[in-house]
């Protein structure tokens, strides 16, 4: 007879009928009233009244064991309810004979006994990935929908929140928002609101036009009014570079080739470059984190390099006398300078200093000729009247005179044509 063993528990048959207790019940004895058996013409051959009597209880008893056997029941599983008629008799043949699987997780309202009229309700746990004040982790939870796994989640942490998933262009969340009520999406500094929660966070996110970029994140929390948040995060990840100056040093180096006190740049300084990368991340503009990707001197500095002369300085040259107040030619001839200032490029510092006008003047009035000799230093090197009514030759032996005392310096933006 179908249903006395349904591989979980057996269908204990009763030899007293007791009659119907419920529709299922019912349902039962009638459909044993359409067996063969039932009504059939009754056998005109006498039989012992024992063996009547026994006949009778056998049919008695086949009654009752259906009528026991066959059920109605209520299968309620995740939220899809339905009517099952079945001849199980514990809640887990019902469930194997439904093909409905059950884990560890899984939550189910009965076990055991199957009873006529029992409203059963399997709920399918689901693992979610939660942040709970900020510590993320993983939760299984038998909710119908993120607004039912926020409330169980509540009295964990103050801050709930649950996280959807990223595989490709799609997100998910396998719940849906809320059974009832209304959500609203939270994304780019405005709220989107969303009549029916009753959908998918991907199905959501697509009717309100939301779109997504690889690294963005979503996650769906409550905000103290009780409203289900879709909140969007966007996400962007850089490399920032960050530059700092590298001091240059200085070194000096004797030159032979000059007077003791000048001292010429040979290789000017340049400051050196040491670079950080960092890759920032932000969370819709403000930064989450930042790890050191490389770091080091990028461009190296330049030393800088003076040359500082080491040549004993001559003697000075006495100046020849002078007669009567002419200036411009010495009455004792030629004035010779000598020393090394006579291979110098006389000639270029007279184009920088007066632009080679033995007569110039400057502007003030205070310096002249060649060389643009004021008239105390002109007199300091032996000569008379102003420098600019003397000759070319007798400017150049006196500048060269002055040169050999004090070096280049004397010119201090001029001179260095001296050794061009």
């Amino acid at each position: 007879m179908p249903g006395i063993d349904d591989g979980w528990s057996l269908v204990q048959f009763s030899t007293r009928h007791t009659g119907p207790t419920s529709s299922a019940t019912s349902a039962g004895a009638s459909h044993l009233d359409t067996a063969p058996d039932a009504g059939a013409p009754v056998s005109r051959r006498r039989w012992p009244l024992i063996a009547a009597g026994t006949a009778v209880l056998v049919v008695a008893a086949g009654g009752s064991a259906y009528a026991q056997a066959h059920k109605t029941v209520e299968l309620d599983v995740n939220g899809e309810v339905e009517t099952v008629s079945t001849f199980a008799g514990s809640v887990e043949g019902l469930l194997d004979a439904q093909d409905i699987e059950v884990s560890g997780h899984d939550t189910v309202s009965h076990s055991g006994a199957l009873t006529d009229g029992a409203q059963i309700v399997v709920r399918h746990a689901t693992a979610l990935v939660v942040e709970l004040d900020g510590t993320r982790q993983v939760v299984w939870s038998t909710a119908l929908s993120a607004d039912e796994a926020l409330d169980t989640l509540a009295d964990r942490a103050g801050n709930v929140a649950l996280l959807a998933s990223r595989s490709a262009e799609r997100v998910e969340l396998p719940l849906e928002l809320a059974v009832s009520g209304r959500a609203e999406v939270l994304v780019d500094g405005t709220v989107l609101d969303v009549p029916d929660a009753d959908a998918t966070v991907g199905t959501v996110l697509e009717e309100t036009g939301v779109a997504l970029q690889p690294l963005d994140r979503v996650k769906v929390q409550r905000s103290a009014e009780g409203v289900v948040q879709l909140v969007v995060q966007r996400v962007v990840v850089q490399d920032v570079a960050t530059t700092t100056e590298v001091p240059f040093t200085s070194r000096t180096e004797d030159d032979a080739t000059r007077f003791v006190g000048q001292k010429v740049v040979a290789q000017a300084g340049v400051p050196g470059v040491h670079t950080v990368v960092d890759r920032v991340t932000t969370v819709d503009g403000v930064e989450e984190s930042r790890a050191l990707i490389s770091e080091g001197v990028t461009q190296a500095p330049v030393e800088e390099v003076v040359q500082v002369g080491t040549k004993a300085r001559p003697a000075p040259t006495p100046a020849a006398p002078r007669s009567g107040s002419s200036a411009g030619s010495s009455a004792a001839g030629p004035i010779a300078a000598g020393g090394d200032a006579d291979s110098l490029n006389w000639a270029a510092l007279a184009r920088c200093e007066s632009g080679g006008r033995v007569d110039a003047v400057s502007s003030t009035g205070k310096y002249h000729g060649l060389y643009q000799f004021s008239v105390a230093t002109w007199q300091s090197v032996g000569g008379a009247g102003l420098p600019s009514q003397a000759s070319a030759e007798e400017q150049t032996a006196r500048a060269k005179m002055l040169y050999n005392r004090s070096g280049a310096g004397q010119w201090p933006h001029c001179g260095k044509n001296l050794f061009s």
